[in-house]
């Protein structure tokens, strides 16, 4: 078996830190792919983390309660969409086009929902938040009824 690293996803900028609550494993056990190591918490849910692939758990850095960090890669624009996508409060909803130029690039409407399709994040990075211009629900990786879900549970559409 190989050694795996465990990367904890990165979380929106309107949470400050995350509380890991519980390993499922300890250090010298085998993991397969997909399988739940860890549970973190923030403010606004709990997180389970998969391994990424199978191999053997040799170091944890981070006791159960401490804090974690996390991030996702993308290039600069993403980051920027995602950031933007982060300061979008919970209950309300923007436009793709919106989101483009909050993230700086106000003609870049496609490039913009492509950082949205390509956020792994979610829900930390609220792309459900993000709608068509016309007012349409638009996409969602998880399928339209999550994202319809998610925005009727966080409360009225602005």
């Amino acid at each position: 078996m190989s050694i795996i690293e465990v990367k904890v996803p990165q979380l929106s900028e309107s949470v400050a830190e995350a509380t890991l609550l519980q390993w499922k494993k300890k250090v010298g056990d085998a993991v397969a792919v997909d399988e739940i190591l860890i549970e973190i918490e923030t403010d606004k849910v709990v997180l389970e983390v998969p391994a990424p692939s199978a191999g053997v758990l040799t170091e944890i850095s981070v006791s159960d309660g401490g804090t974690v960090a996390a991030e996702q890669d993308g290039g600069p624009f993403f980051q920027d969409v995602w950031r933007a996508m982060r300061d979008i409060p919970a209950g309300t909803t923007i436009s793709y086009a919106q989101l483009a130029a909050r993230a700086g690039r106000p003609r870049a409407i496609r490039a913009a929902g492509t950082a949205c399709a390509s956020n792994l994040l979610a829900p930390f990075v609220p792309c459900h938040r993000v709608l068509r211009s016309d007012g349409a629900i638009g996409g969602y990786a998880y399928g339209l009824a999550v994202k319809d879900a998610l925005l009727a549970h966080e409360g009225p559409r602005a």
